[in-house]
């Protein structure tokens, strides 16, 4: 009598496919601590953040310098219309208003110093310059038709400078104007069109007639941090900027004509035109400028190294490094025939998950190359070392590490690129999923390998 084999149980019939979900979940599960991890990173670029605010506080903010502009006050008649005893009343009252004029022309040089200070790990980057804004003031044939010369109060006209952060003035600012040398005084006057910045009484005895002009030449020792930017002020603003700074960012609204930028610092020339903002060189009260929002130009002063945004950009690779890893380990296990538990496939799990805490840690003190490098041999020497416990045999374990070495570098080789990321990681992806289905090929999913 023929012996009947025993009824395979459920979980036998389907072990291969109980397995895919076990690992499913698994994955699943180490989600936990990679958001955790991801959480540590945006942490430490809040910290990094706040020393640097800090940082800034106590040396002096990204500095925007506005001006010259010379305002002359005059009071404008307006009417006013009262409602008394079922009348309307129209009187005649007087405000003071001011008349801005710019510069006919404008040019602006400075060399900016850039430094390196230290808050704790974190290192932000803070310059002082000196700069020179030389230019010629010419009283307009025209005001618009609405100020008459007569109604200008010349005797009480200020010249003006906008300035962002008043900490960052190093010496006294001198202004040579014509003939003379004036010294400028803290604070703008009222209701101006700028929020920071210095002014000073200015002799307008040579400027008492239409068509009459005055060269002036201003210097200023500014320090600041992170940025030094520039209002077009002038008709013509011409600007020549000079830095030690090797990574800068050229930034506003015009670009640089001219840039060179090399492994001692760079050099920059900018020309805009008043053709090429949005308010002219006359005007009266704040009928052009409101606050900080005309047009500007200069520069970022930018640190060479953005661990933390590489960092966190290299953790949302992070799933795909966990699933490629476990796919791999998984084909080993059915083609090797060798089993592979699943608190085996946690601990690799857990080990790729280090990867980016080791990261964050050493870059903060060596930088992101150097420890993405450190991490990445410490992480695939570890699980090549693991492998080759688990599966006993030492090429398959060696390849998986060879596997991984070269998804690590992919991924660098991603976080490194801006314009062709996109391309490259959807190349990158289509090429894998092409090679797991290929091998997937040689897999017969009821347990054995064809």
């Amino acid at each position: 009598m023929q012996e009947i084999p025993p009824r395979k149980s459920f979980f036998q019939r389907n072990a291969l496919s109980m397995k895919i979900i076990l690992i499913g979940v698994l994955i699943l599960i180490l989600m936990i601590p990679m958001s955790m991890i991801q959480s540590l990173i945006r942490e430490r670029s809040t910290t990094a953040s706040q020393a640097t605010y800090e940082v800034q506080q106590k040396w002096s903010k990204a500095q925007k310098i506005a001006g010259p502009v010379l305002s002359i006050p005059y009071y404008e008649e307006k009417e006013v219309i009262h409602y008394e005893n079922g009348t309307n009343n129209v009187s005649i009252q007087k405000y003071l208003n001011y008349l801005h004029i710019l510069p006919e022309y404008l040019e602006i040089t400075g060399n900016i110093k850039t430094d390196e200070l230290k808050r704790g790990l974190y290192e932000v980057v803070v310059y002082k310059t000196p700069l020179q804004l030389k230019g010629k003031f010419i009283l307009p044939e025209n005001f618009n038709g609405e100020i008459a010369l007569k109604d200008l109060l010349f005797s009480r006209a200020t010249l003006n400078m906008g300035i962002t952060d008043l900490r960052g003035i190093g010496e006294q600012i001198e202004v040579e104007w014509g003939t003379q040398n004036v010294e400028f005084n803290p604070g703008l006057p009222s209701n101006y069109i700028l929020h920071s910045g210095v002014s000073t009484p200015i002799n307008m005895q040579p400027l008492m007639q239409k068509g009459d002009s005055v060269d002036f030449v201003i210097r200023v020792n500014l320090k600041g941090s992170q940025a030094l930017l520039f209002a077009p002020f002038g008709k013509t603003t011409h600007t020549h900027i000079t830095s030690n700074c090797t990574t800068p960012s050229f930034t506003g609204s015009f670009l640089p004509e001219n840039r060179e930028v090399t492994d001692s610092g760079f050099t920059a020339d900018w020309k805009v035109l008043n053709l090429n903002r949005n308010y002219p060189q006359v005007f009266k009260g704040q009928q052009y400028l409101g606050g900080e929002e005309f047009d500007s130009f200069g520069v970022d002063l930018l640190l060479p190294v953005q661990q933390y945004q590489q960092s966190i950009r290299s953790a949302k690779y992070a799933y795909l490094v966990i699933i490629l890893t476990f796919v791999v380990s998984f084909f080993v296990e059915i083609i090797q025939k060798k089993n592979i538990h699943p608190f085996q496939y946690l601990l690799i799990g857990l080990a790729l998950c280090l990867f980016y805490t080791l990261l964050i840690a050493i870059s903060e003190h060596l930088g992101f190359t150097p420890a993405y490098l450190i991490a990445a041999v410490m992480t695939i020497v570890l699980l090549t070392l693991y492998m080759t416990g688990i599966l006993k045999i030492r090429k398959t374990a060696f390849t998986i590490g060879g596997l991984l070495a070269i998804l690590y570098l992919y991924i660098y080789v991603l976080i490194q690129m801006e314009t062709y990321a996109l391309l490259a990681g959807s190349l990158g992806l289509f090429i894998i999923l092409a090679t797991i289905m290929y091998y997937s090929q040689k897999v017969n999913w009821n347990g054995q390998q064809e």
